[in-house]
């Protein structure tokens, strides 16, 4: 199975991140988290999405606040699907970063959920590996029919 990356902008962040790894982990889809940043070390972003494939990664979720530009940088190397979170704070609690995230430009899509939505990346993730994994889409059926979060 492909692994799902972790993307966040700070180590700030991972308590708001941490709902994707916990459900990541429910649903027994490897994983790993990284903290780098679109402005601070956007080399280190283009490097790690442009070999993300090679990595042996299937999706990337990129949770950032403000500004929020993660997910796009990320998504602008590399054909991997890209799941935005946009993270509450700053002076307008995270619709900034919910702009930032989701208006991105033709030809460069980041699928986004809400602010704070961390949990709801990681199950979109798990989603697109259930399409060739049929026991994962059955316990996708299963968790979605006991109504757990």
């Amino acid at each position: 199975m492909k692994k799902v990356a972790v993307l966040m902008g700070s180590a700030n962040d991972k308590p708001k991140m941490e709902p994707a790894i916990k459900m990541l982990e429910r649903f027994e889809v490897p994983c790993s988290e990284h903290v780098m940043s679109a402005h601070r070390t956007p080399k280190v972003v283009a490097d790690f999405a442009s070999s993300a494939r090679e990595a042996g990664y299937g999706a990337i979720i990129c949770g950032a606040g403000m500004a929020a530009h993660l997910a796009g940088v990320v998504a602008a190397h590399t054909t991997l699907p890209v799941i935005g979170v946009p993270l509450s704070g700053g002076a307008i609690g995270g619709v900034d970063a919910l702009y930032a995230t989701v208006q991105m430009p033709s030809g460069i899509p980041v699928a986004t959920v809400a602010i704070d939505g961390a949990a709801n990346a990681a199950l979109i993730a798990i989603e697109m590996f259930g399409v060739l994994d049929d026991k994962l889409a059955k316990r996708l059926d299963e968790f979605r029919a006991s109504g757990a979060r």
